[in-house]
């Protein structure tokens, strides 16, 4: 899981997070949070999620990404990846 905070809002985030996760082969979801934040929850080679993550610091260029918050959790099996 992930949490992604600063203005990660109304500037293409979770459309670029859907680019970039498929064609890094990422599966799970993305979608904003009420509190101005992104949420994903991610799953794939260890050494893509974390290039995926390194990623997530910097995001769109529109973004400007203050926190970046990650902790494992359960696997879901997801067979693509969709915005929530």
């Amino acid at each position: 899981m992930i949490i992604i905070e600063g203005k990660v809002q109304g500037v293409g985030f979770r459309y670029s997070a859907l680019k970039k996760a498929n064609e890094m082969g990422i599966k799970g979801f993305v979608r904003n949070k009420e509190d101005g934040s992104v949420y994903l929850e991610i799953e794939g080679e260890p050494e893509l999620i974390e290039q995926f993550t390194e990623w997530c610091w910097r995001g769109p260029s529109w973004a400007l990404v203050e926190k970046v918050n990650c902790q494992t959790i359960p696997h879901a099996n997801f067979t693509s990846f969709v915005i929530r």
